[in-house]
């Protein structure tokens, strides 16, 4: 049934389903990771990688190979410190020490955790943590020197907030922890681009980029997760802001205050929107491909779920994603160049504010922060070009290029259609099929309808037609 509501889904949605046939057929990777001589070690890091995040595997195995491996263990370090942050089985006081210590661990080789909970999604790492230990000791340097000054910070950080057991309180703490658990995250991964020369040196001087790059994705994922959190009993969402919509925060999932909990929503997503221009600015600084890929698919996701989120109740309900056939578009547009990666933003903030509604409280912030993000993609990439514009004023004939664009649109349409009324002749053709090899009469039907009776006959007229044709299956 799932397969089948799959397919009805992808015939509706047809530019859906070829932005995945496009990206499995016809992407080719900037770089491809050679595994012909992986250590073992090396191998398994990959490994646990893919298990404690696919998607976020298959960009990591895109970038320069110089990167590639620093990168990776950047990640599963940082990954093993959210699996302790994460994990509701370990007593608080543990939690705290292992959070604040676990930078040390980096220089023990040998070091693995096997105390996490049996049910914890990526207890698997830190079982076999000393695989990751081995291969950190043999990256350069400089790229070691980053990571070390990254994971004690992020450490200190999530230990603090692990032993606040009323949440987050104000926006000055959603903040200072958004920061901690991914504002370093960004400040790390520019260091790591700017030492291996991928990224322009400016970026160090601009931490509030850095910072933006971070805090956008991690609030746009506590903003989707508010229910899962809320199941583990755990709230990220700053009482400043809910507290001027609900009196307690369990209102927010009762379908009682469902206008004040979307309220509620939509001043969350106000609040990340404020990073989208920084991230959009800080994206232009990058000098090699994969790093551009690396750095703007995530954030190409992050605005795509903002517009799926705001003012959507089911966000109260369960966990809401985007489709996999606009995760697919959205990398083909992210993969390519600014121009298009700032397009596909312009399109995601005009579905906020097509949803904004006049009822919200901050339907003005929401429009002017909308109308912010949109004039600073058109200062760097008009919408309209100047000269077409000239000559379509003193009625001269457009670009030829521009009537070659819309042209090749009309053409598109055409075979999007024609695919379409294939598909569903296919599926009817089998369903008829299906209905003749059980014995179907579609010779009564026939007659019928020639006779100009198009609807089902009465039980009498039924029997007349059982008894005349002697067909045992009616």
């Amino acid at each position: 049934m799932a397969s089948l509501s799959n397919l009805l889904y992808y015939i509706l949605h047809y530019n859906e389903f070829k932005a995945i046939v496009q990206w499995k057929l016809w992407h080719t990777p900037v770089h491809v990771r050679d595994d012909t001589d992986e250590r073992i070690s090396l191998y398994q890091c990959f490994h646990y990688l893919e298990k404690t995040s696919r998607s976020f595997a298959a960009v990591i195995y895109e970038l320069n190979p110089e990167l590639l491996v620093p990168i990776t263990l950047f990640y599963l370090v940082l990954r093993g410190l959210d699996t302790i942050e994460d994990d509701m089985t370990l007593p608080l006081e543990e939690k705290d020490r292992l959070l604040r210590e676990f930078h040390t661990n980096l220089d023990k080789s040998g070091w693995n955790f096997k105390g996490s909970g049996p049910t914890e999604r990526d207890r698997e790492l830190l079982v076999h943590f000393d695989v990751v230990v081995e291969e950190f000791g043999r990256i350069k340097p400089a790229y070691q020197a980053i990571i070390k000054d990254i994971t004690p910070r992020m450490g200190n950080g999530m230990a603090d907030f692990a032993n606040n057991a009323n949440g987050v309180n104000t926006i000055k703490e959603y903040n200072l922890y958004c920061h901690y658990v991914a504002g370093l995250v960004g400040e790390g991964l520019t260091r790591l681009f700017v030492e291996s020369e991928m990224a322009n040196p400016a970026l160090l001087e601009r931490p509030h980029l850095q910072e933006s790059m971070g805090q956008f994705l991690q609030k746009t994922n506590i903003i989707r997760d508010v229910r899962e959190d809320w199941d583990d009993k755990r709230r990220f969402w700053p009482k400043e802001i809910w507290s001027k919509h609900v009196d307690q925060f369990d209102d927010l999932f009762d379908q009682k205050h469902e206008q004040a909990a979307l309220n509620c929503s939509s001043e969350m997503v106000l609040n990340a929107l404020d990073h989208a221009d920084q991230c959009l600015y800080y994206l232009a600084a990058m000098k090699e491909q994969s790093v551009f890929n690396f750095a703007a698919i995530p954030q190409s996701m992050a605005i795509a779920t903002l517009a799926l989120v705001f003012r959507n109740p089911l966000i109260f309900q369960r966990n809401v994603k985007i489709t996999r056939g606009q995760a697919c578009q959205l990398m083909i547009d992210s993969s390519q160049n600014l121009p298009t990666l700032y397009e596909a933003f312009r399109k995601c903030v005009r579905d906020i504010h097509r949803k904004n509604t006049p009822k919200d409280p901050n339907f003005l912030k929401i429009s002017i922060q909308c109308g912010k993000i949109e004039q600073f993609i058109e200062s760097v990439f008009p919408s309209q070009d100047p000269k077409e514009l000239a000559r379509k004023a003193l009625g001269e004939p457009v670009d030829s290029k521009k009537r070659a664009e819309e042209a090749e649109v009309r053409s598109e349409l055409i075979r999007m259609m024609g695919s379409m009324i294939l598909v569903l002749l296919f599926i009817s053709a089998v369903m008829l099929g299906v209905a003749y090899m059980a014995g179907a009469r579609f010779d009564i039907a026939l007659s019928q309808i020639m006779k100009g009776k198009l609807m089902p006959p009465g039980p009498p007229e039924a029997e007349e037609l059982r008894q005349k044709y002697k067909h045992s299956e009616l």
